[in-house]
């Protein structure tokens, strides 16, 4: 083992590093077409993706309006995108940040 290059080894969780400031895409979820099969949730790399309850948002069918939905904490979304990727409805869309920005 070559100790040159050692292993860094963190000491704190990955919830104390806000990493949102990093991205130039935002990802954003159209709920009409979200299906909560919480894909999103469960290939997202940083805890970015929360489940909460599901009256916050419209569901696309009755079937689906009481599943919890997925929320983004963008706080914590560096916008690698992984989660529109991986969305079988494509109900999230990378918006470049800027573009954001200028709305608000």
């Amino acid at each position: 083992m070559n100790d040159d290059f050692p292993t860094p080894i963190t000491t704190q969780p990955s919830t104390f590093n806000k990493t949102g400031t990093w991205r130039t895409f935002r990802p954003v979820i159209f709920y009409d077409k979200c299906i909560r099969c919480m894909i999103c949730w469960k290939f997202c790399p940083e805890p970015a993706i929360i489940i909460v309850n599901a009256e916050k948002y419209t569901a696309p069918r009755d079937a689906i309006k009481k599943l919890d939905a997925p929320e983004i904490n963008y706080d914590y979304c560096k916008g690698c995108g992984i989660c529109a990727n991986e969305c079988p409805t494509k109900a999230i869309d990378m918006v470049f940040e800027e573009s954001l920005e200028e709305r608000e």
